[in-house]
């Protein structure tokens, strides 16, 4: 049974990527798996002045242990003007101040959604690209465009197209824990 840490790139209570990520883990039996929420925790704006004064915060810290003894993380990213949000991207500078190597040995599903068309292709094309930077094993990746057009709460993912293909990458992911 393999440890599995998921959440959504995104600190905002209705979370579309949360709504993916609650669905993903979901369909998954069988592994010890850690569903947080984001939303309500905050970090402040990661300056070297502030890591110098006071050190990691404490949620960071936490967040960080929990990332470093899972197997596995399932995470969908949000994306805001073409990037990863300040939230996320904010997280990920914390994380690799502390640790360079935090996803080292850690394999990983990434996601991505937006109201779009695009499903936040461009943050997820950046997250995909950065994580390696950190030892984290991209096993599988997902995009799923249109969010509100393509996924219904209760039922997860509608099109069948998109539908199978997010069956077929989270199976991909499973086989490599």
């Amino acid at each position: 049974m393999a440890s599995i840490v998921a959440f959504a790139g995104s600190n905002s209570s209705s979370s579309i990527n949360f709504s993916l990520v609650k669905h993903t883990v979901s369909l998954i039996q069988g592994q010890d798996i850690e569903l947080m929420n984001m939303a309500s925790t905050t970090f402040p704006m990661y300056g070297e002045d502030r890591e110098e004064q006071l050190g990691f915060p404490e949620a960071l810290v936490k967040l960080q242990k929990k990332i470093e003894n899972a197997d596995a993380l399932i995470l969908s990213v949000n994306e805001h003007n073409g990037g990863p949000s300040a939230y996320f991207k904010n997280l990920l500078d914390w994380l690799s101040r502390s640790n360079k190597k935090y996803l080292e040995n850690t394999k990983v599903f990434l996601m991505s959604t937006s109201p779009g068309q695009r499903g936040a292709m461009s943050a997820h094309e950046y997250v995909k690209n950065t994580l390696p930077r950190f030892k984290g094993e991209v096993i599988a990746s997902f995009i799923l465009p249109s969010f509100h057009t393509n996924f219904k709460e209760g039922e997860g993912i509608i099109e069948p197209q998109l539908k199978e293909a997010h069956s077929n990458a989270l199976n991909s992911f499973i086989s490599e824990l």
